[in-house]
């Protein structure tokens, strides 16, 4: 490796960002550059001086906060005291991930990027913003960032003469090699570790706790489009403490015809046991994979099958291709000019990992174990809003594109089929807190529009908020029947009855004209308005991202105008700085 030392630090909270950082080791292995990746609270940040050459991967997590793993970098790297040349030596670039259906879209990356620029650090390129919402998600603004990246890095920091980038038909090294075991090993680390029995604290994504599923009941109606799970979960003696906001974390596994049907076609024995080890020093196998591991293992708990690859997935595959005309189109969807074809064939029919490499066969057979880990993301938990106790509200993500097979979401199918009725079922999971976070101080109204699943958090913070006598809850649900998708339609009511709750519905689908949350809103334009002006109410939104947060927010500006007596400008202004002051809080999903 040549002396140019890159350093890739990234702050996740769901591990995408974790995954773009180890998308850039990769890239930088194969442009034979030393590279180093690190959580930024793993790194020593006072080093930062002595690094020539860094790249911030970061998400932007809840109303514009830093992820849990980078905050200790972000209270150091803003104190006032450092001096404006802390960092005059070191050439940086900013890699965002986030949300614009987020009021504070990629805020932490944007505020990073404007901090490491007052230290004295020279930016190699503009903030890279990449969003979730995107048709084609974060790569979309990724790959071009990137490719101008490299020719940055490679400009100020030249390779030697004898090194370059490698030629696209030869792979680059693993990142870890796989050591098959001649025998089963006697002790095998097979069983997650069960916490509540750990001294150091709560269940955590290393050690999550296996909580007995208690019940899974669907409360969709029969006919409805859509399975909804009320799932409950049995957390005694896990030392699982949360409040309303907070959110539960699971770990999913893929289905076992899809681990059966991987092991054919790579050809893997699913009873054949490794360890894994790195390759280069000072890289860390994954902390959740046991070691000695079964491939049954990998596959079923650790390998995302079910992903819809990305580009640098067919790249690699590519490289290790031997069968020249499944190589010949695999190169030509890892090309820039390939990336239309690229989108038809894997992005917009949501085509999966697994059978990609159906239709790669000679490829996929002929793929080295020790690759797995750099060709297949690992399986990131699935985060949900806590609706009460430890109950989720699910809704099973099933859905047709032009494919054969019906599209699924991995974690809510694999709940879905899990049944207590038939036997004990235990599921991985630990909690953190959420996007979220309720009034402290008595007497605040409350505002809360929850469509469809988003009402899950409310239900859990209007009980909460019921139980200390506070009365000014008010939640405007929308589905599209009730007699079909009215989640908590009995609770609601009687709460309502006794002066609790101001319920205000929207039923989609029971008029010819589709009446929604924004229109409910713009009906009772002087309740929302003389809670939030005269009242100092907080506002809250949950629920798909796609549409509905933007015209919630259009809702919000018009009645600003039309009961406030509020120009266009201050309108928007006065919703900025409610949504500045966390008076306006938004937790919503794709």
């Amino acid at each position: 490796m040549p002396n140019t030392r890159l350093l890739v630090l990234f702050g996740s909270q769901t591990g995408t960002a974790e995954d773009v950082s180890e998308r850039l080791s990769r890239e930088a292995r194969r442009r034979e550059l030393g590279c180093r990746v690190q959580a930024l609270d793993s790194y020593p940040v006072v080093n930062l001086i002595n690094e020539p050459l860094v790249i911030f991967v970061c998400a932007t997590t809840g109303q514009g906060e830093p992820p849990d793993n980078m905050k200790n970098f972000w209270r150091f790297i803003f104190r006032r005291n450092l001096p404006s040349t802390s960092l005059c030596r070191m050439d940086f670039a900013v890699l965002g991930l986030g949300d614009s259906s987020y009021a504070k879209f990629n805020f932490v990356a944007k505020k990073l990027h404007r901090r490491l620029l007052q230290l004295g650090g020279s930016a190699l390129l503009p903030v890279c913003l990449g969003d979730d919402q995107h048709e084609l998600g974060p790569d979309a603004t990724i790959d071009p960032w990137l490719h101008d990246l490299w020719e940055k890095v490679l400009g100020p920091h030249p390779l030697p003469l004898d090194l370059g980038l490698t030629p696209p038909g030869i792979p680059w090294p693993s990142k870890f090699t796989l050591k098959f075991l001649q025998e089963v090993p006697s002790t095998c680390s097979e069983e997650l570790r069960v916490a509540g029995t750990d001294p150091q604290g709560p269940p955590s994504e290393l050690q999550p706790f296996l909580a007995p599923m208690v019940t899974n009941q669907r409360v969709t109606g029969p006919s409805h489009f859509q399975d909804v799970r009320l799932i409950e979960f049995d957390i005694t003696g896990s030392g699982v403490s949360f409040v309303a906001g907070d959110v539960v974390l699971m770990q999913p596994e893929n289905t076992a015809s899809h681990v059966q049907q991987f092991c054919q076609v790579l050809g893997l024995d699913p009873d054949q046991h490794f360890t894994l080890q790195p390759r280069e020093p000072g890289v860390s196998c994954p902390a959740r994979l046991p070691q000695p591991c079964s491939i049954q293992r990998l596959v079923s708990q650790y390998l995302d099958v079910a992903s819809v690859p990305r580009r640098s997935f067919f790249e690699l595959l590519a490289c290790l291709s031997r069968h020249e005309l499944e190589r010949e189109k695999l190169l030509e969807f890892s090309s820039a000019q390939g990336q239309e074809e690229l989108r038809e064939y894997c992005t917009r029919p949501r085509r999966t990992v697994l059978e990609v490499l159906c239709d790669f066969p000679h490829t996929a057979g002929a793929i080295p174990p020790d690759y797995l880990l750099d060709l297949i993301p690992l399986i990131r938990p699935r985060v949900f809003s806590i609706a009460s106790s430890l109950r989720v509200l699910v809704a099973v993500v099933r859905y047709q594109t032009r494919l054969k097979e019906p599209r699924r979401g991995l974690c809510s199918n694999w709940l879905a089929s899990l049944d207590p009725g038939q036997g004990p079922v235990r599921v991985p999971l630990w909690v953190r807190s959420g996007g979220l976070t309720f009034p402290k101080t008595p007497d605040t109204p409350v505002i809360m529009v929850g469509p469809g699943t988003g009402v899950a958090p409310f239900r859990a913070a209007i009980q909460e908020r019921v139980a200390q006598g506070e009365t000014g809850n008010v939640l405007f649900f929308g589905c599209r029947q009730r007699d079909q998708d009215f989640y908590w339609e009995a609770e609601w009511k009687e709460l309502q009855a006794r002066g609790c709750l101001t319920l205000v519905t929207a039923f989609s689908r029971e008029q010819e004209q589709k009446v929604y949350v924004q229109h409910r809103l713009r009906e009772l334009g002087p309740l929302v308005w003389g809670l939030l002006d005269l009242r100092g109410a907080h506002f809250y939104l949950a629920g798909n991202a796609k549409y509905m947060p933007a015209d919630v927010s259009d809702a919000l500006t018009s009645i600003f105008q039309e009961e406030g007596g509020l120009s266009g400008p201050a309108a928007a202004a006065y919703l900025a700085r409610l949504q500045r002051t966390l008076r306006f809080q938004t937790e919503t999903w794709a």
